[in-house]
């Protein structure tokens, strides 16, 4: 067993009350709640989460029990950060893209040139299984010291059948103590040797990519924006993947309103995500519905764009929000989630509190694994880490600082300082 004792604050994210409000992605009032216990101690068996609550009754439950003790020194506990939203297997960074920005060239305008994705496409095809699980464990590694203990990934930089095979091989074959959940997005772009058959590649998709990927990926995810994706083709590759059995994602409403966000609810999705060009009427949707927006402010910081997504509208309207990195060697480099908290705080007027939701539990639900991780609580899954801060709130306001002290992954201590 280990014991942890001495911590400050421990931001449990469970919620008191009733069970139904347990059962369903945190949303308004709800996002505000975090469990706080203050002087508390933990207690770990295996790799669950037994205890949690004050020394003396934990000790009183140990008893003489055989017990490793971390000392948490006064510091901030809290539930590793679950990175619902990246695409970190690729090859190279794309500089040339970042050259380009920074003279005033739009997203749109450099995918138009054979930048951005098609980029990324041209690089990850010439490179080796090898070299990109190479990267990828470097990434996962870069991640955990951040405080991430479970991350998305998705595929999407290879556009054939070959290669986006290659890509869910490597996120499968990655030694990392970094949980990994798999997601396929063959709908990323339309890749240029289809160009002028679009119904081509959307039927090599529909007929070949997601039938025999189904073991490999939880997700299938689709790009629906002007010059990617339409509505309609959306609906045609997520409909099909319904039906196989993958859960949904949407890249919805990131450049133009296209109505992406409708669709996923309409279809069940899991997420939306991206979301800065939503409306009112969108949000009003995402009230009712049980589909997350998962929010990605590095890529807007990074995109230098003026518009974030509407957090306090949707937040306020009842939306259920996650946050994500989006990393990427484009749009979002970065693996920090504590400073996507913070652009969440400073850029879309989140509070500490909402920010410290929409990076752990809620980001569980936006990959279907809220019931044994996103918390700190008996039973769960014992993923946690130490914040090298007195305050919970400390974690937002030290934009771009790594204040993660510790990181225990199922219950194994990866470091602790």
């Amino acid at each position: 067993m280990l014991l942890i004792t001495n911590i400050g604050q421990a931001v449990t994210m469970a919620l008191s009350g009733s069970k139904q409000a347990r059962r369903s992605p945190r949303r308004a009032i709800l996002m505000s709640q975090i469990g706080l216990i203050k002087d508390a101690a933990l207690l770990i068996k295996e790799d669950k989460i037994t205890a949690l609550g004050s020394y003396p009754n934990l000790k009183k439950l140990i008893g003489g029990a055989k017990v490793k003790v971390l000392d948490a020194k006064g510091k901030v506990v809290l539930p590793g950060f679950v990175d619902c939203h990246t695409h970190a297997v690729f090859a190279a960074p794309r500089l040339k893209d970042f050259e380009l920005r920074v003279k005033g060239w739009s997203y749109e305008q450099i995918a138009e040139k054979g930048g951005g994705i098609k980029r990324s496409l041209r690089d990850l095809r010439e490179s080796t299984p090898e070299a990109l699980k190479g990267m990828l464990e470097r990434w996962c590694e870069v991640a955990l010291r951040h405080g991430t203990t479970i991350m998305e990934v998705k595929s999407g930089y290879g556009l054939n059948y070959d290669s986006e095979l290659k890509i869910l091989r490597v996120i499968r074959d990655a030694q990392t103590p970094l949980e990994l959940v798999a997601t396929f997005m063959g709908a990323h772009a339309l890749p240029q040797e289809h160009e002028g058959n679009r119904q081509g590649y959307i039927r090599e998709i529909t007929e070949r990519m997601l039938p025999r990927f189904k073991g490999m990926a939880k997700f299938c995810d689709v790009f629906c924006d002007q010059g990617f994706f339409s509505p309609d083709e959306s609906r045609r590759i997520l409909e099909k993947a319904k039906r196989l059995g993958y859960g949904l994602k949407i890249h919805a409403e990131q450049l133009h309103r296209t109505g992406a966000a409708r669709l996923g609810c309409d279809l069940s999705a899991v997420s939306v995500d991206h979301l800065d060009q939503v409306e009112d009427k969108d949000i009003r949707v995402l009230a009712k519905s049980p589909t997350l927006a998962v929010l990605l402010p590095g890529a807007n910081l990074f995109l230098s764009t003026k518009r974030y997504p509407p957090a306090r509208k949707m937040i306020e309207g009842g939306a259920a929000v996650a946050l994500a990195s989006d990393f990427n060697p484009g749009t979002s480099p970065t693996l920090n989630m504590g400073f996507i908290l913070s652009l969440a705080v400073t850029q879309m007027r989140m509070s500490p509190e909402e920010a410290l939701t929409a990076g752990t539990i809620n980001g569980a639900w936006a990959l279907g694994i809220a019931a044994r991780v996103g918390s700190l609580e008996t039973g769960k899954q014992a993923d946690l880490i130490l914040a090298d801060v007195a305050d919970y709130r400390e974690i937002p306001y030290y934009f771009a600082v790594n204040m993660v002290g510790g990181v225990i992954k199922k219950g194994s201590v990866l470091f602790w300082n």
